[in-house]
């Protein structure tokens, strides 16, 4: 969910503290930003509503899903 997303970039972008590292860290910020958008959200539960009417729901959620394929979360 977006919730768990949020908090794994949030602890991802504590760690990113070297000069080099600030853009990286901009740009996260800048997708936590669009992860809280309303509009995000809108398209979200649009996403959520369709899924369930094709019955897919069983897949992990697209934030959580982005957030660990871009920090390499370990698979439940």
């Amino acid at each position: 969910d977006t919730d768990r997303a949020l908090v794994l970039l949030e602890e991802y972008c504590k760690k990113l503290r070297k000069p080099e590292e600030q853009q990286l860290k901009k740009a996260i910020r800048k997708v936590m930003g669009i992860f809280k958008s309303s509009l995000f959200q809108a398209l979200l539960g649009s996403f959520k509503k369709k899924a369930t009417r094709h019955g897919t729901t069983s897949h992990p959620s697209l934030p959580a899903a982005l957030a660990c394929d871009v920090l390499g979360c370990p698979k439940d």
